[in-house]
């Protein structure tokens, strides 16, 4: 079943891609918390996080590590927050959120970026990534 994010993966949506791999996606939430919220996602449309094969879950949480990493250095901010929410798509992703206070991970408060300022963020991210 082709998910949004999958379409996203294929390139036949477009997105401000941050970096990918062989198993892996990541790219800027289209509706961020914070400046930098990234969306990491596996390649493999399963629908939740614990239902991917062993292999792929460590796959991906790796490669949140690196993008979290990366994202730390090009977003200021006081902390990188890992959160797996969301039951708007039915593909597995974790969400990657710059943090300088708690309310950034609540999901209530958005913050408006041009889509000049989400290329150069996630140009950013990508410079420092290390896959």
């Amino acid at each position: 079943m082709a998910t949004l994010f999958s379409k996203i993966i294929a390139g036949e949506i477009p997105s401000y891609k941050v970096a990918e791999n062989e198993s892996c996606y990541a790219f800027l939430d289209i509706n961020p918390n914070t400046k930098g919220h990234v969306l990491c996602v596996p390649k493999n449309p399963v629908d939740q996080l614990f239902d991917l094969p062993q292999q792929e879950y460590l796959e991906l949480m790796s490669f949140a590590k690196k993008i979290a990493k990366a994202l730390k250095k090009a977003v200021p901010c006081k902390r990188i927050a890992l959160s797996v929410v969301g039951l708007e798509v039915p593909h597995a992703h974790i969400h990657l959120i710059p943090l300088d206070e708690m309310d950034d991970i609540r999901f209530q408060k958005k913050v408006s970026l041009s889509p000049e300022e989400m290329q150069q963020t996630a140009k950013a991210i990508a410079a420092f990534v290390q896959l």
